[in-house]
């Protein structure tokens, strides 16, 4: 054979190999695509067996129902009132966070406040409440500055959110 037909016969096996991968990639990949909506795992189970969880207490959030909220729905609702004076700038029910936006007191415009409520339970539980406030106020300049807040401003809104779902939950159950 001459030496240029070789290399000719060299790269149509070459080619033929590459069109093979490439086909079987391309068959993978469609063999991966389904109608059937996408599995959800949990991290716990309630099958039988071991689950070191269940043996103090833990692991027994209540069951969310179709089309309910992710969180303790009085703590959501008391949430929402308590901080009903402050624009809204995002609220997510399924991951139990309310952000708001930046809040000005008429009675004193040099300040503004901002809060984030983190719900982390399903149940009606003081710990199950987390708020984070932020503040800011005018330098000389007009400008607005980070400044500190007092630990307790935190504290009495988590209060005052825990009273509202209690009253929340007690008005349901008297009917």
């Amino acid at each position: 054979m001459e030496r240029g037909t070789m290399a000719f016969e060299r790269g149509s096996v070459m080619r033929g190999v590459a069109a093979g991968v490439l086909a079987l990639s391309v068959l993978g990949v469609s063999a991966c695509s389904s109608d059937k909506p996408p599995k959800t795992f949990s991290t716990q189970s309630d099958e039988p067996g071991l689950n070191p969880f269940k043996r103090f207490g833990g692991g027994s959030k209540a069951p969310a129902t179709e089309g309910s909220i992710g969180v303790n729905g009085y703590l959501w609702r008391a949430s929402l009132d308590t901080l009903a004076f402050m624009p809204l700038a995002s609220a997510d029910p399924y991951g139990g966070v309310i952000v708001t936006d930046w809040y000005v007191n008429p009675e004193t415009p040099a300040e503004r406040f901002k809060a984030t409520v983190y719900i982390l339970d399903t149940r009606l539980r003081a710990d199950g409440l987390n708020v984070t406030v932020f503040k800011q106020t005018k330098d000389i300049n007009g400008a607005w500055v980070d400044a500190p807040v007092a630990d307790q401003t935190a504290t009495d809104i988590e209060n005052a959110i825990l009273t509202r779902a209690r009253q929340l939950r007690l008005s349901n159950i008297k009917g």
